[in-house]
């Protein structure tokens, strides 16, 4: 019985060191700062300094609906929410737009809050065909960016930088077409912040209230 009790013990020791381990993994050190997510599931992760790596959104070049270069540098410094649509989508996109209309309205003016929306379909979104989509969604493309460009780079950043190509994580060929309803908050310095389903209202929200919590990290009036 002794021989049977001491293995017991030793057992639930073992488990509850190991939930030790997951815990001090998961647990927010400060409910006020967003993790950071650093790969393709999504996992958010909090700490500092070397308890986490933290990926970086790569360098970037596309052309916006006014016919203008925009590049990673015009988002350095600046916190932004990012997501992939195209114009002639007729179910999902509409809604994502919509919200992201939302968030427009409630940061509208403020020069330290973008939004960028990527084109999947680049070889028909024309500049011509973003101005009129932009036009009819009331986009300020002062602070909100409507990108077009080569196929081949917008699809490497979507996957590789923003991990936002939901069929993508399954059959890892290179020819699906890009598929995700998230919206990626950004933070000043490049790193993923926030992920949240686009099509939701609620989740406007919050990343209203996510912004805001940067702003105070970064700070940022």
């Amino acid at each position: 019985m002794k021989v049977i009790k001491t293995i017991w013990l030793i057992s639930i020791m073992i488990i509850v060191g190991c939930s030790s381990k997951n815990e001090k993994k998961t647990v927010r050190k400060n409910p006020d700062v967003l993790p950071y997510f650093n790969s393709y599931d999504l996992t958010p992760q909090w700490g500092e300094g070397k308890e986490v790596k933290k990926h970086k959104i790569a360098p970037f070049s596309f052309t916006n609906q006014d016919g203008k270069k925009v590049s990673k540098q015009d988002y350095d410094g600046k916190i932004y929410v990012s997501h992939f649509f195209f114009t002639s989508c007729t179910s999902i996109c509409k809604v994502l737009i919509n919200n992201m209309s939302l968030l427009q309205e409630n940061f509208e003016g403020d020069e330290n809050v973008k939004f960028i929306s990527h084109s999947v379909t680049p070889e028909i979104d024309s500049v011509q065909k973003l101005k009129e989509y932009a036009d009819y969604h009331q986009i300020n493309s002062k602070q909100w960016s409507l990108v077009t460009g080569n196929k081949d780079e917008i699809y490497k950043i979507a996957r590789e930088s923003y991990f936002s190509d939901d069929d993508f994580k399954e059959s890892k060929k290179a020819s699906t077409f890009i598929h995700s309803e998230n919206f990626l908050l950004v933070d000043p310095t490049g790193h993923i912040r926030g992920v949240y389903n686009g099509t939701l209202n609620i989740e406007i929200d919050r990343i209203t209230n996510h912004i805001k919590l940067l702003k105070k990290e970064f700070n940022i009036k």
